[in-house]
């Protein structure tokens, strides 16, 4: 890793989500470990959250470790406590923090002052533990990463964000179909074309699903509106109505394709009725593989990278 934290995908490097993939895989099939007896993950959210909450907890006790977690009405980023006394306070307690918030800056800010890691459980910029657990999710299902095409259709989001840089670093081509005001961040788009550049592969950003899709071996939507965007919610539907992954737009893909979604979903809206429930969804997948990743994340943060398993 570039640093004490995980902000971003972009601060890891390729080899290091290969070693996480690796190590996650080796983990998943060993089940419960105690690498990191003695050692305390604080969980604080500003956002209700069902998968981060419960993978992360799960993810500390099965290694050994244990939780506290700290609601939005017990701390109060911000309002109650500033963010750097929150940060310097739980270093004196904890060995890692993981935190969901609404602004990416709080995480930044909570990162500069604690002494501990800050992991991201999700901002409104990135969603790094997802998109290691949805590459964990492809490796599984495709043999592999290198060469493969995942196709982003819908907003381009945290989630996308993530997802660029991961599929960039890592060898995979990228394609994002969205309508021209929601299309990833210029700041992002370039960070991951170099990446890019540098791994042989192809990012193309279009507005059209159909061009995204074709031949794609993993197509990939998300929620057309985000907690936070609620007053948004009718203008977003009438925006991305043609953005809609159904069986029509999923019959471009490669034969062999795969569909994923971090959940939760509005079935109905960017996916068609049914459609997650399909041979080629594999979404229940994807929010298992959120346990074993992370699993492998806080073993690397908090118990060194190499990773000792018994029998191996």
């Amino acid at each position: 890793m570039k640093g004490k934290d995980l902000l971003s995908v972009a601060d890891l490097g390729g080899e290091d989500i290969r070693l996480l993939i690796s190590d996650a895989i080796d983990m998943k099939a060993q089940g419960w470990l105690s690498i990191l007896s003695g050692k305390t993950l604080a969980i604080m959210f500003e956002k209700p959250s069902l998968r981060t909450r419960v993978s992360f907890e799960l993810a500390m006790r099965q290694l050994g470790g244990q939780t506290v977690y700290l609601s939005p009405a017990e701390v109060g980023l911000g309002e109650r406590e500033s963010v750097p006394d929150v940060a310097r306070v739980l270093s004196r307690y904890v060995d890692a923090i993981t935190a969901r918030t609404f602004s990416h800056q709080t995480l930044e800010s909570l990162a500069s002052y604690a002494s501990v890691p800050v992991i991201n459980a999700l901002s409104d910029l990135e969603h790094p533990c997802q998109a290691l657990a949805d590459l964990l999710t492809i490796h599984e299902k495709k043999n592999g990463l290198e060469g493969l095409t995942l196709a982003f259709v819908g907003d381009g989001n945290n989630v996308a964000h993530s997802l660029m840089l991961a599929a960039s670093l890592v060898g995979m081509n990228f394609r994002i179909a969205s309508p021209a005001d929601y299309r990833v961040q210029d700041r992002i788009l370039n960070l991951a074309q170099g990446y890019a550049l540098a791994s042989g592969v192809e990012i193309v950003c279009t507005e059209e699903p159909q061009v995204a899709v074709s031949g794609a071996d993993v197509v990939y939507t998300d929620v057309w509106t985000s907690m936070g965007q609620e007053a948004e919610v009718d203008e977003r539907r009438r925006v991305f109505s043609r953005y809609q992954v159904n069986n029509e737009l999923l019959s471009l893909a490669g034969e062999d394709a795969i569909l994923m979604h971090p959940l939760p979903a509005h079935r109905g809206e960017e996916v068609s009725e049914g459609i997650l429930d399909s041979p080629q969804s594999v979404v229940f997948d994807q929010a298992e593989n959120r346990l074993h990743i992370q699993k492998a994340l806080l073993a690397m943060m908090l118990g060194g990278l190499e990773i000792p398993l018994p029998g191996y």
